[in-house]
């Protein structure tokens, strides 16, 4: 497998495990329900122009915190567009990002100490054989 191909595994991996905490972030700040294609558009002004998943991955993750209580939605008609499906927090989905909030901390917290000791200590590992 060539780095470009790895590059894009590991990002893909990173989205999965971040995209639900991402979106269920936006929607409890918003003081409004939001539609899909909102959300999508949110997340990539947040992104600077650059948002790491595709939007097309938005939807399935929509779909799962639905069913799993954090989400709720209604359709709402349009005249002169398709029908919108609006998306607003739970009670169990406030009381998750909560609880996701602080597994993101230690996670990134975590990340960030093991990265600063492989900066510091440079190569020593590959040197001595230790891995």
């Amino acid at each position: 497998m060539n780095e470009q191909a790895i590059s894009r595994k590991f990002q893909k991996e990173l989205n999965s495990g971040t995209a639900s905490l991402v979106v269920l972030g936006l929607l409890d700040g918003s003081a409004e329900p939001m539609y899909g294609y909102q959300i999508a558009k949110l997340l990539e002004e947040r992104a600077h122009g650059r948002l790491p998943m595709k939007q097309g991955a938005l939807y399935p993750v929509l779909r799962a915190m639905e069913a799993s209580g954090l989400l709720q939605s209604h359709v709402e008609p349009s005249i002169s567009a398709p029908p919108r499906r609006y998306y607003k927090v739970t009670a169990a989905g406030h009381r998750m990002l909560a609880q996701w909030v602080g597994i993101w901390a230690g996670t990134r917290d975590f990340v960030e100490r093991v990265l600063a000791g492989t900066t510091a200590a440079g190569s020593q590992g590959e040197e001595s054989g230790d891995v």
